[in-house]
């Protein structure tokens, strides 16, 4: 019962000592050789267990003493013991405990009882599918105290058990590492799926749900954190900065264009992780259209009024000036176009022809202040949607960056947490063998 630190044990006491008073001649009776006593009927060592937890202290079951006709006398008292044992959660589940049985007279001393010790016989042992037995060795020891000059001595039994750690490896470690697994794909998931802090809060809430089962198998001791504890804790702290660096993340991707341009220092990490911005290896298409002689891309165009010039037939004569597109290259037949307008004369003919002149200047100034504007709100658009794109590849450059070195990192604890047991390479190869 680890949580109660005490050990349970299923065991059978051999205890042999000789009494003359209970010796007969064998030839005076002849045919008896043995003899059967109540406990209670003759005098009985009163060995106990010193560190026993049990209500009764002595869970021995009394049974009959064997007296042989020499005196000799065998008694046989099986129980299943109740022990405190500390348990040290220091290395679990790949710990190895050690829990002592010791055994004693309450009333004599070493003068009295010169009590001796006898290998622990396990050929008998049941399997446990929890714990594999790897030695029960024994010690006399021999205690002084202050209200004795005589000696109290005893026969301490040390079991060692190594803990089978499939069980624990199949329901806790391996959902932990794929769990650690699934916070690194938080890196991976877009922005603007909504779900990455999510995913985060998910994982750790999973994490926290393991630390509790961990907790209500160990007993509630401060001397020392389990293993699968730091393990679990380094991997929550892994998911808790993957949530920090999510919002983060998540602030560069929506970042207000109007509040900055992207930091300096995205595009060192960028070159290190290899990483280009979209569209960086797109070059702008230039102009290699030719047009026909017929046709004619209208840039620009230059509008003179000639005042008083009047043709031989009463009319008057608009003179305009047709430029081509400044991006085609240049040819003879193409570079420049002008001709001539007639119209026929009003009445107020000076009038008329200075009346045009403004109104005609007058929307198209008005047409160029608009299309003006129009460009400078499209330029505008134009450096916004850049900004974005910057703080968006910003915060692509971050997710890979912390997806590297998370990554890096949940590797490096697993190794070094769980393979810092001393018997981590035992455990592993008889019980995942």
């Amino acid at each position: 019962d680890e949580k109660n630190q005490v050990l349970i044990t299923n065991a059978w006491l051999q205890m042999y000592w000789i009494d003359v008073y209970l010796s007969w001649d064998q030839y005076e009776y002849p045919g008896v050789q043995n003899l059967r006593f109540p406990a209670d009927q003759i005098w009985v060592p009163d060995i106990l267990l010193y560190n026993s937890a049990d209500e009764r202290f002595d869970a021995t079951f009394h049974t009959n003493v064997l007296v042989n006709y020499s005196g000799s006398c065998q008694y046989i008292p099986p129980g299943i013991l109740k022990s405190t044992c500390y348990i040290d959660v220091r290395w679990f589940p790949f710990d190895v405990q050690k829990c002592d049985l010791k055994f004693g007279s309450w009333t004599h001393s070493g003068w009295l009882i010169d009590l001796q010790m006898l290998e622990a016989d396990i050929s008998n042992y049941i399997s446990n599918g929890e714990w594999d037995l790897v030695g029960v060795p024994g010690k006399r020891n021999e205690m002084y105290y202050e209200c004795c000059k005589e000696p109290y001595p005893d026969v301490t039994y040390t079991i060692t058990m190594r803990r089978r750690t499939l069980y624990y490896g199949l329901n806790l470690l391996i959902p932990c590492v794929l769990i650690s697994g699934l916070a690194l794909l938080v890196f991976l998931l877009p922005a603007d799926s909504g779900e990455k802090i999510s995913l985060g809060i998910t994982v750790l809430l999973s994490l926290t749900v393991f630390m509790l089962l961990v907790a209500e198998i160990m007993p509630a001791t401060s001397d020392s954190v389990p293993l699968i504890a730091q393990y679990f804790a380094s991997i929550m702290v892994i998911v808790g900065l993957s949530v920090v660096v999510t919002v983060l993340v998540l602030q560069f991707h929506h970042h207000d264009p109007q509040a900055g341009k992207m930091p300096k220092w995205v595009s060192s990490f960028a070159w290190f992780l290899r990483m280009k911005k979209p569209g960086e290896n797109i070059k702008p298409l230039s102009c290699k259209y030719s047009y026909p002689k017929n046709h004619l891309s209208v840039n620009s165009m230059e509008m003179n009024v000639l005042p008083g010039h009047q043709s031989s037939n009463g009319n008057t004569i608009y003179s305009y000036h047709v430029t081509d597109n400044p991006c085609c290259p240049q040819k003879s037949d193409l570079g420049s176009k002008s001709g001539k307008i007639t119209c026929p004369l009003p009445e107020d003919a000076e009038l008329v022809q200075k009346k045009a002149s403004v109104d005609t200047i007058m929307v198209i100034v008005k047409i160029l202040e608009e299309v003006q504007f129009i460009a400078k709100r499209f330029r505008k658009q134009d450096e916004g949607e850049e900004i974005c794109s910057e703080w968006k590849f910003a915060a692509a450059v971050i997710d890979r960056l912390c997806l590297v070195a998370f990554t890096l990192f949940a590797i490096i604890c697993t190794f070094t947490i769980l393979m810092s047991a001393p018997n981590f390479i035992e455990a592993v190869s008889k019980d995942f063998a």
